[in-house]
């Protein structure tokens, strides 16, 4: 009798433990989509020549690397040479609360493959951060 509730606490116990493994993984999963629509979004300012209007809509950690008129000459010298957006499609996406040279918080590290009127072949990396109003904005974009 002891060594069956014994079998039975130690199943309901691994029940538990896998439950709450997917709820983690469920949990990172909705984040990171929502950081991937966020990044979307904000993409769609870029590609639209929007670039101060992005930088408004971006974190405080990015707007604290670069002045709003810093980011718009950046984008009219790099981005603007490439052309108009062919297609772009999410080739990976990772949630990390932590990342090289930022402060730890939420992130999302969006990879895309690109492909521009000028360039036939471009990866753009965009990383979302969740403020601490809960919302998701732009703390970094490379395009290579």
């Amino acid at each position: 009798m002891k060594q069956h509730r014994s079998i039975i606490i130690g199943c309901a116990l691994c029940v538990l433990m896998v439950a709450l493994g997917s709820c983690s993984n469920n949990s990172h999963k909705e984040l990171t989509e929502e950081g991937v629509m966020s990044a979307e979004s904000w993409l769609q300012m870029v590609d639209a020549g929007q670039y101060e209007e992005s930088w408004d809509e971006s974190s405080e950690v990015f707007k604290s690397a670069v002045s709003r008129a810093g980011w718009g000459q950046s984008l009219n010298s790099v981005r603007m040479p490439l052309g108009d957006l062919v297609s772009r499609e999410v080739k990976s996406a990772q949630y990390a609360t932590s990342l090289p040279g930022a402060p730890d918080g939420e992130y999302v590290v969006v990879q895309f493959t690109t492909v521009f009127s000028h360039k036939k072949s471009a990866i753009e990396t965009v990383t979302p951060m969740k403020d601490p109003d809960g919302v998701w904005r732009i703390s970094g974009y490379y395009i290579r």
